[in-house]
């Protein structure tokens, strides 16, 4: 297991990170000779696995609420200035 002094941890992070996921763990020694270990942490599943949501909500409900959530903001973009819709598109495009 590789020990890095305090300096070179904090010059050398991204090394000492990638070194910490490669073999588990490194260590940091501090000059008046306490040690910290670094290691990875491993996570199940994807970042993306969210828990579901139970509701008393039929499909049908919850597709005309999202129909009608369309439709009033397709009259909010239609009703807003010609340059204010070309601001939003613009972030839109941005966000993507």
């Amino acid at each position: 297991m590789r020990v890095y002094t305090f300096s070179e941890a904090r010059q050398r992070l991204a090394e000492l990170l990638n070194q910490a996921r490669r073999e588990g763990k490194v260590q940091i020694r501090r000059r008046d000779g306490q040690i910290f270990t670094v290691s990875v942490e491993f996570l199940g599943g994807s970042p993306l696995d969210i828990p579901p949501v139970t509701t008393h909500v039929s499909t049908e409900e919850l597709v005309g609420a999202v129909r009608e959530s369309r439709e009033l903001g397709e009259r909010y973009v239609r009703a807003a200035p010609p340059h204010k819709r070309m601001q939003r598109a613009a972030r839109s495009a941005r966000r993507r």
